[in-house]
């Protein structure tokens, strides 16, 4: 059985966009403020995002020059996650890359839970047959998505298109508070990091769970664009000039480099956001 992985220096990038057409334009505003590696080098880089129904993720070689321009897929896409991190010898890159998928949801982990092999065994045995067999890697991150499904399953809402942001907010901070409850009954002394983000593409949900820091932001519309080269002047009745003022995107980060302008999630706290990209914080209290 394969140890748990801590990825305490893997790092998350979230968005949830209200255009899909802009998604690559409001990635490429945040240039000069978020770090997609920290650390040791990753060797595990992944991202997901959507076309229409179809869910598609995408992974990178740690050799490959990475930006935030090169994060963006192809086609629209209402929002993106991704993740990267270190993963040891041994561990499949196919299997324990994150993000992981589900049907429409998209999951990763990050953090560390010391001593995790101690409750991999507890957890796994909480789960229902069908997500049990899911986890095929030996990462936390894919057992953390399985205990989120359960929930989400317990409730009858995997796959509800209607499921509101604060009801996914809350399942992921339940998610997070089992995994540190199982730590402490497994004899674990050092609480654990569980920084989660869950998106099924009309929400997001993020949760800060331990002494590692998570950061949001909320992109208003903007009347420049480098890559469609809107500026102040271009003229009102050129259709892109309204479309890039009107967009709005919430961003989720866990590696910053300048904080000016960005909220940090408290331990304990939640972050939803639904389709009207409003803002609700929950807090265990």
């Amino acid at each position: 059985m394969a140890k748990g992985v801590c990825s305490s220096m893997s790092v998350i990038l979230a968005a949830l966009t209200s255009d899909p057409n802009l998604l690559r334009c409001e990635l490429h505003r945040l240039q000069g403020q978020v770090l997609l590696q920290a650390g040791p080098k990753a060797n595990a880089l992944g991202v997901g995002a959507y076309a229409q129904e179809e869910v598609l993720l995408r992974r990178f070689s740690s050799g490959e020059a990475l930006t935030l321009d090169s994060l963006a897929p192809p086609h629209e896409s209402e929002a993106l996650l991704f993740h990267a991190g270190q993963l040891p010898l041994g561990l499949s890159l196919e299997e324990n890359t994150q993000p992981f998928r589900s049907r429409r949801w998209l999951f990763a982990h990050q953090g560390g839970v010391r001593g995790f092999e101690l409750l991999r065994a507890p957890l796994l045995e909480s789960l229902p047959d069908h997500l049990r067999r899911q986890v095929r890697g030996g990462t936390e991150g894919e057992l953390l998505f399985a205990v989120f499904l359960k929930r989400l399953r317990e409730l009858g809402r995997t796959e509800d298109p209607r499921l509101e942001a604060e009801v996914a907010g809350r399942v992921l901070a339940d998610t997070a508070r089992e995994v540190a409850r199982a730590a402490v009954q497994a004899g674990v002394a050092r609480t654990p990091t569980l920084n989660l983000v869950a998106t099924n593409g009309t929400l997001l949900a993020a949760t800060r769970y331990g002494e590692q820091p998570l950061y949001c932001t909320r992109l208003e519309g903007s009347a420049e664009c480098e890559l469609c080269e809107v500026t102040p002047e271009t003229p009102d009745r050129q259709p892109s000039v309204g479309a890039h003022r009107r967009c709005r995107t919430v961003v989720v980060a866990s590696a910053l480099k300048r904080t000016s302008g960005w909220v940090e999630l408290a331990h304990g706290h939640t972050l939803s956001v639904g389709p009207e990209l409003q803002l609700h914080e929950l807090s265990d209290s």
